[in-house]
């Protein structure tokens, strides 16, 4: 969870007094769009819109850290390499080229790449449902951040099991 004091900063309003705006308008009745859009209008940034909602939503129980709105939970993994986002995007695409699963967990879909100019996507889709999205960015001139994430896992669970695998993954690239 976000702290209280990031939250402020972000906001330019304190926790406590979000608990009492949201309390005030019914949010606890609301979908998660529309408490963001209750967070928007009462001046929060696009961003903090989205966090104070998650928020609110862990606090009052609707979910619980790394759950999405949809139930599902999200995993993310990184390393830092060297060269470009070029090169590492190279690297990945041939470390897993070969590949037909993970952990096996069949692919269902791609893998596909895309690019704009200042990031490298790579992405595929999982048997059970989940998939994954690998990204990457420059650090600096030397250096790329290639990032998994891994989404519409279904427990807690599969987030640490995945987060493992991933970990390990990376050390290969």
């Amino acid at each position: 969870m976000i702290s209280e004091e990031a939250i402020e900063k972000g906001t330019g309003r304190s926790w406590s007094s979000w608990l009492d705006y949201f309390n005030s308008v019914g949010a606890r009745e609301l979908t998660h769009q529309q408490i963001a859009e209750k967070a928007s209008n009462a001046g929060a940034p696009p961003w903090w819109s989205q966090m104070v909602t998650v928020a609110y939503e862990q606090h009052i129980g609707r979910r619980v850290l790394g759950q999405d709105c949809d139930g599902r939970f999200n995993v993310s993994a990184s390393k830092t390499c060297e060269g470009t986002i070029v090169g590492t995007l190279a690297r990945w695409v041939a470390a897993t080229s070969d590949r037909t699963d993970f952990a096996d967990v069949a692919i269902t879909r791609g893998p596909e790449t895309s690019t704009t100019e200042k990031w490298r996507y790579w992405r595929c889709g999982l048997d059970d449902g989940s998939r994954i999205v690998v990204l990457v960015s420059a650090k600096s001139p030397s250096k790329a951040v290639l990032s998994v994430q891994h989404e519409r896992l279904e427990s807690s669970a599969a987030v640490e099991h995945w987060r493992a695998y991933w970990k390990s993954l990376l050390l290969e690239v």
